[in-house]
């Protein structure tokens, strides 16, 4: 799983709600064929790698596929049934904040009806509603 090598603190504040609508990593960057979010959310690297395992088995490891996001922001737990205070709690894992528009996915070297149903098959896996890309020629 994507977790980061390094961090300057171990836990982190949790962040002020800012615009919900990407404008960084919204275009095709690699591949043909991209999967895009629909809305913003936290996608955690259990579901990124979930997603990844998912379009390379359907593809049967062909083309190339890149993950646009990485998940560096760490989400922290208390353990059931503690009481209140005592500090805040352990790590329990790492997320990507993902804002509407930001591409998740690229696919390269398949054609379009594999790359279509690999994408859907990873959409599944992750919790943000999300949506097939396909590169525009001009």
């Amino acid at each position: 799983m994507l977790t980061p090598r390094r961090s300057k603190y171990r836990k982190q504040f949790k962040p002020k709600v800012e615009g919900k609508v990407a404008f960084r990593g919204v275009a095709l960057s690699f591949g043909e064929f991209g999967l895009r979010a629909e809305e913003s959310g936290n996608i955690s690297s259990r579901q990124i790698e979930a997603a990844r395992k998912a379009i390379t088995h359907f593809t049967k490891r062909g083309g190339r596929v890149w993950i646009r996001i990485f998940p560096d922001r760490p989400i922290t737990k208390k353990p059931p049934e503690t009481r209140m205070g005592g500090g805040k709690g352990d790590l329990f894992e790492y997320v990507a904040p993902v804002k509407i528009g930001r591409i998740i996915f690229e696919l390269g070297g398949l054609d379009e009806e594999t790359a279509r149903e690999a994408l859907r098959l990873a959409s599944h896996k992750l919790s943000v509603k999300s949506t097939f890309l396909k590169r525009q020629e001009f």
